[in-house]
């Protein structure tokens, strides 16, 4: 029997939620935290075999994920977080397995492979995550939002461990179904968060800041920069090969530096 459960927090993912469920089931038993879905996520969900539980978020933390770390009573000693653009190969299945048989970590980076326009990209920014870890050694960073947000998952926030972490080489697929009016939507709400975050973050300078990575540290201490956005182009489409992927890998660098440019606006914007 498999030592992982596979948490999957989702709101309105009927598109993507059916082929996540199949690629992943050989992994573990499946939970998926439905926050108030009006399309047919929920019923995807049973019809697939998966464990369905509702959340409600008041405002406060914690957010999805957090809440169901709290709250779940799990079987297994390890939790895999995946969204549901999100898709696992065998390959992936096979060494997350071996990884975990025998290890002093507690948990794992998981590399991934974007697509984009329903293209997988080779170049451009890598996107990787913590969201392999063992149960009880600690979860996603505090933010109090106290209701300036309207995100009830854990976007940005990092999981905060006790103890070394690995890595998991094979990549899961990145690709999101829901199409481009979607990603721009979505990028519009996450924009909104960084720049209310990055005020917050800039008044404190406390224990909230303090608890950043090295990588997050340096993009707060910039967003507001004019040549942020730009720079960011210049990286991922030069530097790291977007142009690679043709005129896709264009629109990628770019959209991403808007979404860069976007911050800084409302961080100037706001009060």
């Amino acid at each position: 029997m498999s030592d992982i459960t596979i948490v999957l927090p989702v709101k309105n993912e009927a598109k993507n939620l059916a082929p996540c469920i199949a690629a992943v089931t050989a992994l573990g038993p499946i939970v998926v935290v439905d926050s108030g879905s009006s399309d047919d996520t929920k019923a995807i969900a049973e019809v697939a075999g998966a464990e369905v539980l509702y959340f409600e978020w008041d405002g406060q933390f914690p957010k999805k994920r957090n809440w169901t770390l709290r709250n779940y009573k799990f079987t297994t000693k390890w939790v895999l977080f995946l969204d549901a653009d999100e898709f696992v190969s065998p390959e992936f299945i096979a060494e997350v397995q071996s990884a975990i048989r025998s290890t002093e970590y507690v948990g794992f980076w998981l590399n991934f492979t974007n697509y984009f326009m329903g293209q997988a990209l080779r170049g451009g920014d890598a996107f990787r995550k913590l969201a392999l870890f063992r149960i009880g050694v600690g979860e996603y960073e505090k933010i109090e939002e106290d209701s300036w947000s309207h995100l009830d998952m854990e976007v940005h926030e990092h999981p905060v461990l006790e103890g070394t972490v690995g890595e998991i080489k094979t990549p899961i697929e990145h690709n999101d179904f829901r199409g481009l009016k979607h990603y721009i939507a979505k990028h519009n709400e996450y924009s909104s968060w960084e720049a209310a975050r990055y005020l917050r973050l800039m008044k404190q300078q406390g224990p909230g800041w303090n608890g950043l990575t090295e990588r997050q540290k340096k993009k707060y201490q910039n967003l507001a920069k004019w040549w942020f956005a730009p720079a960011y182009f210049v990286v991922s489409y030069v530097l790291k090969k977007g142009f690679l992927d043709g005129a896709v890998g264009f629109h990628f660098a770019l959209m991403k530096a808007i979404y860069f440019y976007q911050i800084r606006l409302k961080i100037k914007v706001q009060p």
